[in-house]
């Protein structure tokens, strides 16, 4: 018996000397390069961090210097008090300059915002457009800045992406690491722009790189916490909202009530979105038939926003003093009502004259004043059963924006880190739950994967469906001095039956082609031009294309769990 435990001790720690020495040797080879990325995310963390602060800084200022008020937090009530021509004026003319901005740097005069960055991680390792989203940052801080109703987190994203795309250019980062530094910096600006470290990283895991791998987590997090430092040393450690006491959930009895909260907050999430789409399908018809030049189109929503805020200065910018009113109960039940709706229709006006900004904050007030509204409603049916108002609205909010981003986790977080309330957690994630679960039935799973849908990228039904659309049937094909090359008469036959694929296209078109026809090949040509017969450039093979994309597969599972 002694000599089986000696022997059994002495195997330990024979293994445990191969584990160390196995450890230090990870340690020695692969420690600098892994340090040498943490201080990259670091750097980018703060660069981002910065760009997030200034952004917000250069929306203080220049909202302030346009409507001639000290403290932009209460812009509302004190654009009531503005001459009604003013209200009309500044969001016109800032529409205009918008315009002219897009016209000039785009070529599709659209803004570059979160949709583009999840575009960037999943089909072009981790990059993005750099000057267009250059444009696109100074045209959202004019449209935030001058009355338009959206948010500053889209711009503030898009901005961070541009920083990483810059960094993984410069050290020619291939696609995992060009991915993780933009999660690195998406962090970071969603920290710095919202002091909401723990939200700022899992929504960059969340909602831009998709997935929730071990190796992008410790880059991401640290990039985060540079970017609420930056934050803090600005404005302290101060939440967003002010909640004046902690809302008292009434425990099993009132847990129904957020149940169906979250169900209609889920509807309303849709309601916000499809009318987002509908509104700009509308303004690109009108623009179609009436010819309008494409650098009006921001001008004219912005004379219809003025209009708008003429009698309701409530939808002017991100209106965090009406989500702030919400919150604390400040709001009577017409109100709630009437604000939520106008808040829609001016948002969608502003999406829909490609102005440029957000839609987390909009969805933030859309969200505190439905749950309001159901909050009085509730709390007036069941007064014995019931807690606050204000606790309805802290829900709603959540549940809301978690449906519109399709992120129920990171949203719950930032709920929390906006208002510091984290005693109110189950009736949040209760709501937050539903909405969600309801809400990505009825759109392509989040406000920007139905963005992406509807370009026809299709990334919300996960890598299977994008991979093919990242290869050319030219870098897949069997060139035609290929040992291996399919027959040049067979080729010619098949083409003269139509059967064939353009070099510039990609696997995302021929992989029909080979469902349809049921052929192992498919010629690739490209047309010289009309009445000009093609030029054959070799063959396309179903096994070819089959291999590339299987290692496509395994390399993205190899990512998403490493």
């Amino acid at each position: 018996m002694a000599k089986t435990t000696r022997s059994f001790l002495a195997q330990s720690a024979r293994e445990a000397v191969t584990t160390c020495r196995g450890g230090w040797k990870v340690l020695v080879e692969k420690g600098p390069s892994q340090f040498q990325f943490w201080l990259i995310a670091l750097l980018i963390g703060i660069a981002a961090g910065f760009a997030a602060l200034f952004f917000r800084k250069g929306i203080t200022w220049l909202q302030s210097t346009l409507y001639g008020t000290e403290d932009v937090n209460l812009l509302h009530s004190f654009a009531g008090t503005l001459p009604w021509y003013m209200l009309l004026v500044i969001p016109t003319i800032g529409g205009l300059v918008v315009g002219l901005i897009l016209h000039r740097f785009t070529p599709d005069g659209r803004v570059r915002s979160v949709a583009d960055v999840i575009e960037g991680a999943a089909l072009l390792e981790g990059r993005v457009e750099k000057k267009e989203g250059i444009a696109s940052a100074f045209a959202s801080l004019i449209t935030l800045s001058s009355g338009g109703s959206t948010g500053r987190e889209g711009p503030v994203v898009h901005m961070a992406a541009v920083i990483s795309s810059w960094v993984s250019n410069r050290i020619k980062a291939d696609g995992i690491t060009g991915r993780d530094l933009l999660g690195c910096a998406v962090a970071a600006a969603v920290s710095a722009s919202f002091n909401a470290p723990i939200a700022g990283a899992l929504f960059a895991l969340e909602v831009v790189l998709r997935h929730f791998a071990v190796h992008a987590f410790a880059p991401i997090v640290i990039a985060s916490v540079a970017g609420t430092v930056i934050n803090r040393l600005e404005f302290g450690d101060v939440t967003e909202f002010a909640l004046p006491t902690s809302g008292a959930l009434q425990f099993y009895q009132e847990l129904p009530a957020f149940l169906m909260l979250g169900g209609l907050c889920g509807f309303v999430a849709v309601a916000l979105m499809w009318t987002i789409f509908w509104a700009e399908d509308m303004a690109t018809h009108i623009q179609d038939r009436t010819r309008m030049p494409r650098w009006l189109r921001p001008a004219v929503s912005g004379a219809l926003l003025g209009v708008l805020a003429i009698w309701f200065p409530h939808i002017i910018g991100v209106g965090y003093e009406t989500t702030s009113a919400a919150l604390t109960g400040k709001l009577v039940l017409h109100e709630a009502v009437v604000f939520a709706i106008l808040k829609v229709v001016a948002v969608s006006i502003t999406m829909a004259g490609r102005m440029g900004g957000g839609v987390f904050s909009p969805a933030l007030m859309v969200g505190a004043l439905t749950g309001l509204a159901f909050g009085l409603i509730a709390t007036g049916i069941f007064p014995e059963v019931s807690g606050t108002v204000t606790l309805y609205a802290l829900a709603g909010m959540g549940a809301v924006a978690a449906a519109v981003l399709g992120a129920p986790i990171s949203t719950t977080l930032i709920v929390f880190e906006l208002t510091g309330d984290w005693q109110t957690g189950l009736a949040v994630m209760v709501s937050v739950s539903i909405s969600t679960a309801l809400g990505s039935r009825l759109v392509d799973r989040s406000f920007f994967l139905t963005q992406l849908e509807r370009r026809n990228v299709h990334v919300a039904a996960g890598p299977q469906a994008y991979l093919l659309s990242m290869f050319r049937v030219a870098g897949v094909m069997r060139s035609k001095d290929d040992p291996r090359a399919a027959s040049e008469d067979t080729c010619w036959e098949m083409i003269a039956d139509g059967i064939y694929v353009d070099g510039n296209a990609t696997l995302e078109s021929a992989m029909p082609i080979f469902d349809k026809a049921a052929v192992p090949f498919i010629p690739v040509v490209t047309i010289a031009g009309e009445g000009q017969p093609p030029e054959l450039w070799g063959a396309l093979f179903h096994v070819d294309a089959l291999k590339a994309y299987n290692r496509a597969l395994a390399a993205t599972a190899a990512e998403e769990h490493s």
